[in-house]
């Protein structure tokens, strides 16, 4: 009987494992992100466009090394959402634009955080 249990047992522990891992490594990257953000906001708020637009470039780069993961593990809709806000912040960073800059920074660092908190292991996401 108690070897019978060893298999779901060991799965479940699998399981809780992994989405423990899962949990923070979302945290973690979405935390990144923010930071090259918020570093990306503040070359644009002193007209350092060149910048701003080489820390965006650069936050992109890292969040598109990450698509597959994000695919797999969230819904492919906040992801979808969340690269067009990237785009967007490219393209008002490349037109020279900071009110709209600012607007869509603030949204996609608001939507990189939902991201975070979908995959946060916590008991109003398991029920």
């Amino acid at each position: 009987m108690k070897k019978a249990l060893l298999p779901p047992l060991a799965v479940l522990a699998a399981v809780l494992i992994l989405s423990l891992w899962n949990s923070h490594a979302m945290s973690a990257s979405a935390g990144r992100w923010q930071a090259q953000l918020e570093q990306a906001g503040r070359f644009a708020q002193t007209d350092c466009w060149q910048d701003a637009e080489a820390a965006l470039l650069i936050s992109y780069q890292d969040w598109s090394n990450a698509q597959i993961w994000l695919h797999i593990v969230t819904e492919h809709e906040a992801v979808d959402d969340a690269e067009a806000m990237y785009r967007r912040a490219m393209a008002f960073a490349a037109a020279r634009e900071p009110s709209e800059l600012r607007a869509e920074l603030a949204d996609l660092r608001d939507q990189l955080r939902l991201l975070a908190e979908m995959e946060r292991f916590d008991i109003k996401n398991v029920l």
